[in-house]
């Protein structure tokens, strides 16, 4: 087991004074998606492992992945996920402030886990640095909390046109931390080497002295090769590879819709045929990775006529944008087919924005999202209107008596998270999917201590389904006795559609990324530049 010196450190904040504060390293990155989330758990992992208290923590995250705290706070599902390989449970300080795409040029801001409200990126730019002290504080009482808080940063620190808008995202945050940098680039993409001087070239001095090493992520292929481009990437930048990590086929929680499970494809013919509806602003599509851990089955996104092809069960998942999303639908000609769909007796299953799309009508009086009205889908007698306040909370409970092709997991416990704008009437209580009860709530709702009163949630109608809650397939085997059920109705014989609990599954796939990257990293050196930090 490894321990460090504590320094101490004391804040400006007059009620707060902190006695310790922990060892840093930040995680940044050539662009987005060049696999900082997955760097940074490992590395949690990795240090948990040794027995040292650390905490994962990005001051900035923009994602349509979100998930809910005890506390009923939200929060970006990668630092949840980062949380988890810490082992520790997930802290809305650990992503003070949650960007949430609501279209092409303006977001949801979510600042320590409450909504902030609705944002232009111009707008939000202006804003942006009275956050300062709030991603501050939630750094420090971190920082005093724990031995080591791993950063993440976002997108790329050689943004040029950004820069002076950083505050708290990349080396703005770095220095914020004080803390030592490592820059990851993507090999995968190709042209890493140029990704990786390019940027280290584009940072000003004192922003480079910050930079104590460079990674080199997702390679494939005989490593060797890679010797003389290396030895010159370090002569151009002065800073030393540490590593090259392998590509790794794990299954953990992508960060956002750059995921490639949103563009993959079938591998071949799989007894159950699963089809998401890939979204414009798909949201939490993590809700259905359980589904690929289920022997013979093909969970794949589409995102027109042509892709969605003859599914045994349409999803129709959560979105940022109801509305919008709809009319996507309606103007691509999906809406169309998952209506005939239906009428041919296809499983459709909707959650959350989805499960408010499949009802009869929409109404946003309030302009949380778009405004005005439409109508919904009509496959389920809901009636959703959208309000000012946005609803979060974690739940657990047991489905209703279930109809139609998926009647096999009636009685089914469930547990997950609800987060969603709006509140969907159901035209009868006994036509409602599960009835639940809240575990935690936001603070504008909650109730007395220790009572948890009991709702109904979601709605069915023949072979249509909807449900507010995310994490639905995750436990109990859920996806499995789903895929069973659509395989039995096909006189398929199911035997071997055995899911797995999503959670220990989870579990040991953290301990592959950290096994992965302590072979592939130099651990010795990072540990000696975490020990020295910036200096």
């Amino acid at each position: 087991m490894r321990t460090w010196q504590l320094t101490e450190c004391h804040t400006e904040e007059s009620d707060q004074i902190m006695e310790k504060k922990a060892k840093s390293l930040m995680i940044q990155g050539t662009m987005s998606n060049v696999g900082k989330s997955l760097i940074v758990a490992g590395l949690c992992r990795i240090f948990a492992r040794e027995g040292m208290r650390v905490a994962p923590f990005k001051g900035q995250n923009m994602a349509l992945n979100s998930s809910i705290t005890e506390d009923g706070l939200e929060m970006g599902r990668a630092q949840v996920m980062q949380a988890e390989c810490a082992g520790i449970r997930p802290d809305v300080r650990m992503n003070p402030v949650l960007l949430k795409p609501v279209n092409d040029s303006g977001s949801q801001v979510i600042v320590n886990g409450e909504v902030l409200g609705n944002m232009s990126a111009r707008d939000y730019f202006r804003y942006k640095p009275r956050l300062i002290p709030k991603v501050q504080q939630a750094y420090d009482e971190l920082a005093a909390e724990n031995d080591l808080i791993i950063i993440e940063g976002a997108g790329s620190p050689a943004e040029i046109n950004l820069k002076d808008a950083d505050c708290f995202v990349n080396m703005g945050m770095a220095r914020i931390a004080a803390s030592p940098v490592l820059i990851v680039g993507d090999i995968d993409r190709g042209g890493v080497f140029a990704q990786l001087e390019g940027t280290v070239r584009l940072l000003d001095p004192a922003e480079r002295a910050m930079v104590k090493g460079l990674i080199i992520n997702k390679f494939r292929g005989d490593i060797s090769l890679l010797d003389s481009g290396l030895d010159m990437l370090e002569r151009l930048t002065g800073k030393r590879v540490l590593g090259v990590v392998p590509y790794m086929k794990i299954d953990v929680d992508d960060e956002d819709s750059l995921s490639e499970r949103l563009h993959r494809r079938n591998s071949g013919p799989a007894a159950v045929d699963i089809a998401v509806i890939r979204l414009p602003r798909i949201s939490n599509f993590t809700d259905f990775n359980a589904f690929e851990d289920v022997v013979n089955v093909s969970l794949r996104y589409c995102g027109s006529v042509e892709e969605l092809g003859d599914p045994d069960m349409i999803i129709i998942p959560g979105t940022k944008n109801t509305m919008g999303d709809l009319q996507w639908m309606r103007q691509n000609g999906l809406e169309r087919a998952v209506l005939q769909k239906a009428s041919k007796g296809t499983v459709i299953f909707g959650v959350c924005g989805g499960y408010q799309m499949l009802g009869e009508s929409i109404s946003d009086p309030t302009g949380a999202e778009s405004g005005g009205s439409m109508k919904g889908i009509g496959l389920l007698p809901v009636t959703t209107v959208f309000g000012g306040q946005k609803i979060r909370m974690q739940v657990k409970g047991t489905l209703s008596s279930v109809g139609g092709a998926l009647a096999p997991i009636s009685g089914m416990d469930i547990e997950g998270y609800e987060i969603h704008m709006g509140v969907s009437s159901l035209r009868h209580e006994k036509l409602c999917l599960a009835k639940l009860e809240r575990v935690s709530e936001d603070s504008r709702t909650r109730t007395l201590p220790g009572h948890r009163p009991v709702f109904f949630d979601g709605a069915q109608n023949g072979n249509v389904y909807g449900t507010y809650v995310h994490g639905f397939f995750d436990h109990n085997d859920a996806a499995g006795r789903i895929c069973r059920a659509l395989a039995e109705r096909k006189g398929i014989s199911a035997s071997n559609m055995i899911g797995v609990d999503y959670r220990t599954f989870r579990d040991k796939q953290y301990d592959i990324l950290a096994d992965t990257l302590g072979e592939s990293l130099d651990m010795d050196q990072i540990r000696k530049i975490i020990e020295r930090g910036i200096v």
